[in-house]
């Protein structure tokens, strides 16, 4: 099978297409015939060798599928409902090895796609709405009338956040660069903040004196320390990604990863408690054991999309052969939503 292999850390260049065995799967696993793969910002950090729990060049990288069923083994029931078959259109969540014409997914990570849901659409679900829809309904219990800065908000999670928080009734500020303040308006941001131009803090504090709710954090580094002044009591701060450690270059730097690194601050517990705010880590991969809590957030999203209430927003698509491209795309901060990679 065709895949697009790291075959060693480095910049989007790493990326090669390969012919490499074809992908089997084991008891309880389910072979996928691959049809669109979403492309996020942690396969950006597999590529660089900075994502926890990174394998070894050569590997495959990339988190999530949309597909077709081609077999299953036996054992490979999902988490509840009728047991999958040759044929389903399903999505998946993969833990590496999704940039390949095939996947051998555990039958847990595999779900059906709604009736009338796009395989693009399938793709660029699963991590950006569930870390959303975790982060702020599930750990956060965010509830109508609260209000949540959502960084990044023209991205793929920032735009599943920006949805969500319509969806739910919340008063949402964003930010996000000079040529995407028009596009967050137009998707129901209530304060669009330029984070090249103004002091997000100022802004937040200006309409929100006493602080709010939440705030969803993937940049890092001293970031993390100005979002978390945003907070008033009971505030909440989500912190979901590092991209200070990249550049637009793509290329990993001990030295920039360091600075972000001792740009962090330190959360203490009692100081935590004496302001009663809460600091909230998510990674999606170490939640895949917790495979019915993941179907029961899936199952609200598909409700949500069904009603029309969330819809994907597919920035660009690119076939599989340019997966470096892709990744320049992102790491340009190009995008407005999401990029996919689309197998033929």
């Amino acid at each position: 099978m065709r895949a697009l292999v790291v075959r060693r850390y480095g910049p989007p260049e790493v990326l090669e297409l390969q012919q490499v065995a074809d992908a089997q799967a084991k008891a309880g696993e389910v072979l996928i015939r691959v049809k669109a793969v979403g492309v996020n910002f942690a396969d950006l950090l597999q590529r660089m060798g900075i994502y926890p729990g990174v394998p070894k060049p050569p590997f495959i990288p990339g988190l999530e599928i949309a597909g077709v069923v081609e077999r299953t083994v036996e054992g490979a029931r999902p988490g509840e409902g009728e047991p999958l078959k040759p044929g389903d259109a399903v999505m998946a969540l993969t833990q590496f090895n999704a940039y390949a014409e095939w996947a051998a997914v555990p039958a847990a990570q595999v779900y059906r796609l709604p009736a009338g849901m796009t395989f693009a659409d399938g793709a660029a679900i699963p991590v950006n709405y569930l870390t959303a829809y975790h982060s702020m309904f599930t750990m956060g219990n965010l509830r109508p009338g609260d209000r949540i800065l959502i960084h990044g908000a023209a991205g793929g999670v920032g735009i599943a956040a920006v949805q969500l928080a319509r969806a739910k009734g919340l008063v949402i500020f964003g930010t996000a660069g000079p040529a995407k303040q028009e596009y967050l308006r137009k998707i129901g941001v209530d304060h669009a903040i330029d984070y090249e131009k103004s002091d997000f803090v100022q802004i937040v504090r200006k309409f929100a004196p006493e602080g709010i709710e939440m705030v969803m954090d993937p940049i890092g580094g001293k970031s993390f320390g100005r979002s978390y002044k945003c907070l008033g009591p009971a505030g909440r701060l989500v912190v979901y990604g590092f991209s200070a450690a990249s550049g637009p270059d793509g290329k990993r730097s001990w030295l920039r990863g360091l600075t972000a690194l001792l740009q962090t601050p330190r959360f203490h517990p009692l100081k935590l408690m004496g302001q009663s705010v809460s600091v909230i880590g998510v990674n999606l991969g170490k939640i895949q054991s917790r495979s019915g809590l993941l179907r029961m957030e899936l199952d609200e999203l598909f409700q949500l999309y069904s009603a029309g209430k969330i819809k994907p927003v597919i920035g660009k698509t690119f076939p599989l052969e340019q997966g470096a491209a892709a990744h320049q795309y992102i790491h340009e901060r190009k995008n407005i939503g999401k990029v996919l990679l689309s197998v033929r």
